[in-house]
């Protein structure tokens, strides 16, 4: 019988995710964070990874084995065609992971996933938590937080779901065009609330 609550938490990227996620775990939420599995995933000749490069190149590996996620972004995010190739190869990979980990959950569990609709994933959850931002707030932080240049960044941006998708997909929405102490406060109110509705 199932124990815990599975909140889904996506959003765009760019958009304050990461210390929305970090907010839950603080306030006691068991967070599950998709980029994590993924980078576990990515080890050295992991048939994900093996993959990977079947797909993209073999030159995305490097001459030790590992990955070259520099490259890799750089391919995947040229198009939403590739961006989605690459989903494709990754989700089944990053589920089924997550499906071992949630082995014996309980309480309100949050699965931190970028892509949680592009993988189907949001059909397993209770209830999903989106977070949004101007478009132009996004591309600065991607910019900042990646250390690449605009157009890097405005691709990676379109090739993602947009802002009207989510609004019109998620249960919850954090608008996130503010400071940081605004988006744990918004975050904080939320998480709480599902907190309390499994005590």
């Amino acid at each position: 019988m199932k124990k815990y609550k599975l909140i889904g938490l996506t959003g765009q990227s760019g958009a304050g995710k990461s210390t929305v996620s970090k907010t839950f775990a603080d306030c006691g939420a068991a967070v599950f964070n998709a980029d994590e599995i993924v980078a576990e995933l990515y080890s050295d000749n992991s048939p994900c990874l093996r993959t990977i490069a079947a797909c993209f190149g073999a030159d995305v590996l490097k001459s030790d084995g590992a990955l070259d996620r520099r490259l890799l972004a750089q391919r995947a995010f040229s198009s939403g065609e590739n961006t989605a190739l690459l989903g494709k190869i990754v989700h089944p990979f990053v589920t089924a992971r997550f499906f071992e980990l949630l082995r014996g959950a309980q309480g309100v569990v949050v699965f931190d996933a970028p892509q949680l609709f592009e993988s189907g994933a949001d059909v397993i959850c209770d209830a999903i938590v989106a977070v949004v931002a101007d478009e132009a707030q996004r591309v600065s932080r991607i910019i900042s937080r990646d250390r690449i240049t605009e157009e890097q960044a405005r691709l990676r941006v379109n090739a993602q779901l947009s802002e009207d998708f989510f609004r019109e997909n998620a249960d919850v929405i954090i608008d996130n065009n503010k400071d940081k102490e605004s988006l744990r406060r918004q975050a904080k109110v939320i998480i709480k609330e599902y907190l309390n509705g499994v005590s």
